[in-house]
C-alpha cells in the first residue's frame, strides 16, 4: 500500500475513535464492571463481557492427547468373542464402506487379532480394563469412559488437527485459545493456555506443529505457551548476559510507551497483543521457575508419579506440573505424549506407551482430588482415532499391527461437572461399528465448553466474511455424561 494512503487511513481511524469516544467509554465501561454474575465470580482477566454464559461446572481443563491413535483394543474396549476368530477375514457386512489407508489398501485379506493381554474388571463400576494400565485401573469410579468416539480423518495429521481445532485443515484456532478467548485468564502470572510435549519410549512419533496449539485467525495473544523440556521453559526468558532486571524493567517501559504509541495510530490488535505478552514474559520470570522447582514436593508425591518425574521432558514430569498449573489456575493444560502409533509390532510399542503414562495420569487424577482440584478440573485423555481389529500387514497371532480406525474409539474423562465410573456408548463385537450413542469429535468440544459454562454455539468470531466458533455448524452436548 502506498504509505501516503496508509497514513490516510490510520488518520481516518483515529478520527473515528475520537467520534466514537462515547459510544466506546460506554462499552469499555461495560467491559470492566462485568455485570454479569458468573463472570464477576470467576475473577478472570480479559475474556469476552458476558461469559461465562451460565455456572460453569469447570474452571480448568487439563487434556492429555495421546499423539498417534492408542488401540482400544489393548487398553479399554474389552471384546472377548474376538478369541473365537483368530485369523479369519472380517466380514464385509461388518466392515461396510469403511475406507482404509493407503497402507492396508492394498491387502487381499482383513484377519481379524485380538489383544494378546489380558482384561478385568474394576472398581464399583466393573469398567474392563486392560493389565497394560494397572494404575488407571485403580481410578475408574473416578472415570467416564467414552466407547463411541468417531472422527471423519483416517490420517494424522487431519485428524490431531480436528481435535485440536475442530477443522481438519490447518488455519482455525485451537481449542485452547478459543477457551482463552472467551474466559480469559485466572492467573496475571502465568500464561492462561500452556502445552507441554513428551516424547514415547520407542520410535513411531508422529510429528506436532505449533498450530496445534496455535491461535488462527484470533489475535495471537490467545495463542498457547509451548514450555520446553530444555534450557529456559520459555524462549528467551531470562535476561540476557549483562542485563539486570531493573534494566530489562526500564527498558519494557519505554517499548511500552513506544507501542502505545503505534496504537494509537494504527489500531492494530496485534500491537496490544506485543505489549501486553512483554509483560507477561517479565512476569514469567518469576513465576515460571518456581513452577518448575518441585524441591517442595513431598517424596510420597514424587513417588506416586513414578520413576521419570525427575526427568525433564517426560509425560510423568508434564503430569506433575499440570497439577502445579492447575493449583495456580491456569485455565487450559493441553499436554501432548507422541508415539502411540503402532502399524507393526504393536504389542512390544504399547506396552512401553503405556508404561510411560499408566502410572503418571493416575496420579495426576489421584492427586488432583485429594488436593480438592477435581471438582473444578476436567481432565480429557484420548488420541486422534482409535485401531483396526485387523491385523496391518503379515498376519501372526502374537506380533501384529493394526491401521488406522475413525469409526469408534474409546477416550475418557474425569472431574470437572463428569459422570464419574460409567461408559458411555456401545461398540459391536470387533470394536469396528457403533452400536449405540456415538460421540463426534463435535459432540466432544461442545461438552467440553458445556462444562466450562459456554454455550459453543454462541462462542464466535467474525473472519473473512462469515462467523466461525470451534464447533463449525455442529456439535451437541453429551448430555449422558454429565453430572
Amino acid at each position: 500500500m502506498n504509505p501516503i494512503d496508509d497514513r490516510k487511513l490510520q488518520l481516518t481511524r483515529r478520527g473515528f475513535l475520537g467520534l466514537s469516544s462515547t459510544c466506546l467509554g460506554a462499552a469499555a465501561l461495560n467491559t470492566l464492571l462485568a455485570e454479569n454474575a458468573f463472570a464477576q465470580s470467576s475473577q478472570s482477566f480479559g475474556g469476552l463481557a458476558g461469559m461465562p454464559h451460565f455456572a460453569p461446572k469447570a474452571k480448568r481443563v487439563i487434556y492429555l492427547f495421546q499423539s498417534g491413535g492408542p488401540s482400544q483394543h489393548e487398553l479399554w474396549d474389552y471384546k472377548p468373542k474376538l478369541a473365537d476368530m483368530v485369523g479369519a477375514d472380517l466380514p464385509p457386512s461388518v466392515r461396510g464402506n469403511q475406507r482404509v489407508t493407503s497402507m492396508s489398501a492394498g491387502q487381499l485379506s482383513f484377519p481379524i487379532v485380538p489383544s494378546v493381554y489380558k482384561f478385568a474388571q474394576h472398581g464399583n463400576s466393573g469398567a474392563w480394563v486392560s493389565e497394560l494400565m494397572p494404575h488407571t485401573a485403580k481410578i475408574v469410579d473416578d472415570l467416564a469412559f467414552i466407547k463411541t468416539m468417531n472422527t471423519e480423518a483416517i490420517n494424522h495429521d487431519p485428524g490431531t488437527t480436528f481435535f485440536q481445532t475442530g477443522a481438519q485443515l490447518a488455519g482455525r484456532p485451537s481449542i485452547g485459545a478459543w477457551v482463552d478467548y472467551g474466559l480469559g485468564s485466572m492467573n496475571q502470572n502465568l500464561p492462561t493456555f500452556v502445552a507441554l510435549v513428551s516424547m514415547g519410549t520407542g520410535n513411531g512419533a508422529q510429528p506436532l506443529y505449533d498450530r496445534l496449539w496455535g491461535s488462527g485467525f484470533l489475535p495471537t495473544r490467545h495463542q498457547g505457551v509451548k514450555f520446553l523440556a530444555s534450557g529456559d521453559p520459555v524462549l528467551y526468558l531470562s535476561n540476557p548476559p549483562g542485563v539486570q532486571s531493573g534494566t530489562r524493567r526500564r527498558f519494557l517501559d519505554d517499548l511500552a510507551r513506544l507501542n502505545a504509541l503505534t496504537l494509537e495510530q494504527s489500531g492494530d490488535p496485534e500491537t496490544q497483543t506485543r505489549i501486553t505478552q512483554y509483560e507477561m514474559a517479565y512476569r514469567m520470570q518469576t513465576s515460571v521457575p518456581e513452577l518448575n522447582d518441585l524441591s517442595g514436593e513431598s517424596q510420597a508425591t514424587l513417588d506416586r508419579y513414578g520413576p521419570d518425574v525427575m526427568k525433564p521432558g517426560t509425560f510423568a514430569r508434564n503430569c506433575l506440573l499440570a497439577r502445579r498449573l492447575a493449583e495456580r489456575d491456569v485455565r487450559f493444560i493441553q499436554l501432548f505424549h507422541r508415539g502411540w502409533d503402532q502399524h507393526t509390532q504393536l504389542p512390544n510399542g504399547i506396552s512401553n506407551q503405556s508404561r510411560d503414562v499408566d502410572q503418571a495420569q493416575a496420579a495426576l487424577v489421584m492427586d488432583l482430588k485429594e488436593r480438592g482440584l477435581l471438582d473444578d478440573t476436567l481432565v480429557v485423555w484420548g488420541g486422534e482415532f482409535g485401531r483396526s481389529v485387523y491385523c496391518q500387514g503379515k498376519f501372526t497371532e502374537a506380533v501384529y499391527g493394526r491401521d488406522h480406525h475413525p469409526r469408534c474409539f474409546t477416550m475418557w474423562m474425569a472431574g470437572g461437572g463428569v459422570k464419574p465410573g460409567i461408559s458411555y456408548g456401545e461398540t459391536d463385537d470387533f470394536s469396528f461399528n457403533i452400536v449405540k450413542d456415538p460421540v463426534h469429535v463435535h459432540d466432544l468440544h461442545a461438552t467440553i465448553f458445556h462444562l466450562l459454562g459456554i454455550d459453543h454455539t454462541k462462542l464466535t468470531f467474525h473472519y473473512q466474511g462469515r462467523d466461525f466458533r470451534l464447533t463449525d455448524v455442529h456439535g451437541k452436548v453429551v448430555e449422558g455424561i454429565l453430572a
